[in-house]
């Protein structure tokens, strides 16, 4: 009497939705990347002890240690700052300009663009580093 199986037993493995799973990971990966950094214009902040959070609308005035200046990343020449920030307050109810300032900038530059605020009479915060980071 023969008690043996005839077909033997085989594992398989079945790995053709493995791609597709990778492929929603990577798409997710990439979108979520581009949405971590809302300024791609690189500076190097001050640091602060202290930090506030700002949640109204905001107008991000850059300035890179180049010296070259934008106004919610685009970039403007610093003779027609004053017209741009004119055009960008207009569409906003209460504007409030986040200054964002390479710490190399000379204090005079700083200043200059204070100035200008001031003028428009904007109200005007200086980003810093926060300790932590």
């Amino acid at each position: 009497m023969n008690l043996r199986r005839k077909d033997k037993f085989r594992v398989e493995v079945s790995t053709s939705s493995l791609s597709d799973i990778m492929f929603f990971l990577m798409l997710f990966f990439l979108i979520a990347s581009t949405m971590v950094s809302p300024s791609v214009i690189k500076l190097t902040l001050p640091k602060s002890q202290h930090n506030q959070t700002v949640r109204k609308i905001e107008i991000a005035i850059s300035i890179t240690k180049d010296l070259k200046y934008y106004v919610n990343n685009k970039e403007v020449d610093f003779k027609a700052l004053e017209a741009e920030l004119v055009a960008e307050v207009q569409k906003v109810k209460e504007p409030t300009i986040v200054l964002r300032v390479d710490n190399s900038v000379p204090v005079q530059d700083l200043v200059n663009v204070m100035q200008i605020g001031n003028k428009l009479k904007i109200k005007m915060i200086l980003a810093t580093k926060s300790p932590n980071g």
